[in-house]
């Protein structure tokens, strides 16, 4: 089976990079093995051109930021595409808009694999860039971290720690990628 882990988010507005952050430091602090193959991308926010990518794989999780009614930042989200909670609105940026369209596109084409996502509520800055992240999404990251590994291991993947690099700084340094 063939996994992705897709980080989406806008890595110049603080947590809306979430998602592109949290998939970099799973690139880097841990070693994916088993049957299974996994990869790790960076999304960004180019939403539309992630079609051809997506529909590639068997299984996908999506890291991303979310916006649910009533939710607090730094609140976690983890559900099947196929069963959006009616507590998310998708509302918070335009790259959330634009990923959920794209997601539509895929299934209406028939090429969406099972597909999970993984959100937290960010904080939204505005126009100001930035790459710190709040200490809201930083400890709901932490949990964040954990879903997507326990998720990975329900797939059979065989995950082992071997690098603890701190997310606030792996998210100072996201704009240069990590191979």
């Amino acid at each position: 089976m063939k996994i992705l882990i897709l980080g989406i988010g806008n890595i110049l507005f603080g947590d809306e990079g979430i998602g592109v952050h949290l998939s970099n430091l799973l690139k880097l602090n841990y070693k994916f093995s088993g049957e299974h193959s996994v990869d790790i991308v960076d999304g960004g926010t180019m939403a539309q051109h992630l079609i051809p990518i997506i529909s590639q794989y068997d299984s996908v999780l999506i890291i991303d930021s979310i916006d649910a009614n009533e939710a607090k930042i730094g609140d976690v989200y983890f559900f099947d595409f196929s069963a959006i909670p009616n507590s998310i609105t998708w509302a918070g940026s335009a790259h959330e808009v634009e990923m959920l369209q794209t997601l539509r596109m895929v299934e209406l084409l028939g090429d969406l694999p099972p597909t999970k996502i993984l959100g937290i509520k960010p904080f939204i800055i505005g126009e100001d860039p930035t790459f710190n992240l709040t200490q809201e999404v930083l400890q709901g990251a932490k949990l964040m971290e954990l879903q997507a590994i326990k998720y990975l291991e329900t797939l059979g993947v065989i995950v082992e720690q071997r690098d603890n690099q701190d997310l606030q700084e792996i998210a100072r340094f996201s704009y240069r990628g990590y191979a």
